[in-house]
């Protein structure tokens, strides 16, 4: 008989409701109900998981999927081994308003009032979504542990397409909270993206190059998140698959330079526990231009070492991944005026429209959303078109000036066919030799 050396179960049920306008027109309103649990069970060599909806978890019924997924974990053969940490559930924040407490069609409506406070002249086109999960989660092990936990996340997006002589340029904004709801009175916000996409018709294509550049917030943290957060993550190391594997203890910044994934923080990432029911743990990766600690699951903890267990996330009904939750550049001393002066002549970039990123070679390109060029240490005109890339070492060296002034993003973030949420951030940050792309001439 196959033993059993671990099992956990993870039940998660709950309610999502999504709203689409597009237009002015409502493509979709609606609530869905979702009731799934993932049970995983280590067998002498490697993981048996059986997953289902509609689960009922009589002692009878979990016993037959725990001897279902042990079966399963027969026919494997890969050696694991689980490191240790604390359990337990951290409480959320106090809920402003409960989301569950406004129908439908209050939500509908103020939706469909942000969208249309988009429709400035020459937008030609506006969408708006509001995305919200209750989900009620309990985790059992075999070592005892009983958590259980209840979290509302809830947020919307809204953009906007202006067109002018042919020309198209997009605005988008967004707020996701882990606080209640937040739809009232945000008219501002599609006002908000409206404005940059108008201001971008008229927006040149600087010369790209190597330039002095400084980084927003936005931009800054989905660095943090993309190229740092991600090398970071303990599967990643284990796999050799990451640029920061056997860098522990190495200095790859200046002293200001901290990087930190904090899933304890009430920040739209918050866990009260991980998908292995581990407490949220703040991990420093970069502490003070050093690497220090990876991320990890139990896993990879005891495959790898050098870091923290407490980062396992998973959707409902699938199998915990090393992931990210809040993750951020710490604030250093310099002001904004301070960082525009030492740039001197440069290009301010903000917000990001996607990229990629490559941990094992340690590579990256991001896409501002928009950028000003920076003269004589003021900011100047609006430019398009523009993104940052180079390799992830050699940028962190070339950060020379961190803000004080960090804020947070929020948004969500895949991996291995899973999408959790997740928010990231930093102060404004100054880089030296820092890769601008631009097709503009001069």
């Amino acid at each position: 008989m196959e033993e059993i050396r671990y099992y956990d179960v993870r039940h998660v049920r709950g309610e999502a409701t999504h709203i689409d306008i597009d237009n002015g027109i409502v493509e979709s309103a609606g609530t869905s109900f979702f009731d799934q649990a993932v049970i995983r069970v280590l067998g002498a060599k490697g993981w048996g998981v059986y997953s289902l909806d509609s689960f009922r978890p009589t002692p009878a019924r979990v016993t037959e999927l725990l001897e279902k997924a042990r079966d399963i974990a027969a026919i494997t053969g890969e050696e694991v081994t689980l490191g240790d940490a604390p359990r337990g559930v951290m409480n959320g924040p106090q809920i402003i308003e409960d989301p569950l407490n406004v129908d439908l069609e209050e939500k509908t409506a103020l939706l469909g009032a942000i969208e249309r406070a988009a429709r400035l002249p020459r937008i030609v086109n506006t969408r708006a979504t509001y995305i919200e999960r209750h989900e009620q989660v309990r985790f059992t092990d075999c070592h005892g542990t009983e958590l259980e936990f209840e979290q509302v996340r809830s947020g919307f997006n809204v953009l906007a397409v202006a067109s002018e002589q042919g020309m198209m340029q997009m605005g988008y904004e967004r707020e996701h909270t882990i606080s209640g709801f937040n739809l009232s009175h945000r008219e501002e916000m599609g006002s908000k993206a409206a404005a940059t996409a108008i201001s971008l018709l008229s927006a040149k294509v600087p010369k790209g190059g190597s330039l002095r550049a400084v980084l927003d917030p936005e931009l800054a943290g989905v660095f943090a998140h993309e190229a740092i957060g991600h090398a970071s993550e303990g599967d990643l190391i284990h796999e050799g698959s990451s640029v920061l594997k056997g860098r522990i203890g190495e200095r790859i910044g200046n002293d200001t330079l901290t990087i930190v994934d904090d899933p304890s923080l009430y920040l739209f990432g918050f866990e009260p526990c991980d998908a292995e029911g581990v407490l949220p743990v703040r991990t420093e990766m970069i502490s003070h231009g050093v690497v220090s600690a990876y991320l990890h699951n139990l896993e990879t903890l005891a495959a790898v070492g050098d870091g923290i267990a407490g980062h396992a996330r998973a959707m409902p009904g699938q199998v915990p991944q090393v992931r990210m939750s809040n993750t951020f550049i710490e604030n250093g001393d310099s002001s904004y005026d301070e960082i525009l002066a030492e740039c001197r002549d440069g290009i301010l970039l903000c917000g990001s429209r996607g990229g990629q990123v490559d941990p094992g070679r340690g590579v990256f390109q991001f896409n501002a959303e928009y950028g000003y060029m920076i003269e004589n240490g003021e900011q100047a005109g609006m430019v398009r078109d523009v993104s940052l890339s180079g390799e992830i070492l050699s940028t962190l060296h070339n950060i020379v000036l961190i803000g004080n002034d960090r804020t947070m993003g929020q948004g969500y973030c895949g991996k291995g066919g899973q999408s959790v949420p997740v928010s990231d951030g930093a102060p404004h940050v100054l880089l030296i030799d820092a890769v601008v792309g631009g097709s503009g001439s001069d």
